[in-house]
Order: C-alpha cells, then structure tokens, then sequence
C-alpha cells in the first residue's frame, strides 16, 4: 500500500487526531445542536487535515502555503467553536482545555510549515 506524503507529516497525524477526538466530544451534545455547533465544529476539524492533505497535492509553492493558510484558519475557527461550546457548557473545562492545547499545537506546526513553504517556495 502507497503511503502519501501529507500521511507523514507530524501536522497531519495531530490534526486527525484531533478530528477524532472532537468527534467523540461532541457525540453527547444536545441534539438540538446536530445542525449547529456540532456540525460546525466536526466541519472545522475535518477541515485542517483536509486541507493539509490537499495542499501537498499541489505543484507550486503558492497552492501549497494557501492550502496551510486555509489549514490553519480552520484550526482558529475550531478553537471559537470549542470557546463557545466552553461557554454553553457543552464542553467540560478539562477537555477545553486538552483541545485548546492540541489546536496551539498544531497551529504553531502549521506557521512552522508555511514559513517553510514561503521561504524554500517548495515542500
């Protein structure tokens, strides 16, 4: 089986765990937020790994530091939703705070990975 490149890059396995773990978190929110908050934040998470993924399939070095622009504005939309859902008290302050963690890191990786791109206009 191939291995892809965006399958070895630290920031993608990270951003899939996250998914994952925003997925279940969001299992137990009321079912009146189905089409709101949940939505918005699985959306929001899918969307960082997503986009790294996709941006590694482009050849020139300004598609693939957009796509980790979108990448990290998306982590910086999950963080908004996980503050608001901190607020309504949909999320626990432990786990806010776990996610809140993850989402730093991951967004730190993704300056380091468009700095990278900007600078060697390739990667």
């Amino acid at each position: 089986m191939r291995i892809f490149s965006f399958e070895k890059l630290n920031v993608w396995q990270k951003a899939r765990q996250l998914s994952i773990k925003i997925y279940k978190s969001t299992k137990d929110f009321p079912s009146e937020e189905k089409f709101g908050i949940t939505s918005q934040m699985r959306r929001a998470a899918i969307s960082i790994s997503s986009n790294i993924a996709e941006g590694t399939g482009r050849h020139s070095f300004k598609d693939k530091a957009r796509f980790t622009e979108i990448a990290h504005s998306s982590a910086l939309e999950l963080l908004n939703q996980s503050i608001l859902a901190n607020d309504l008290e949909l999320l626990s302050d432990e786990l806010y705070s776990e996610i809140r963690e993850n989402i730093s890191e991951i967004a730190a990786m993704l300056n380091g990975l468009y700095k990278t791109q900007i600078k060697n206009k390739e990667v």
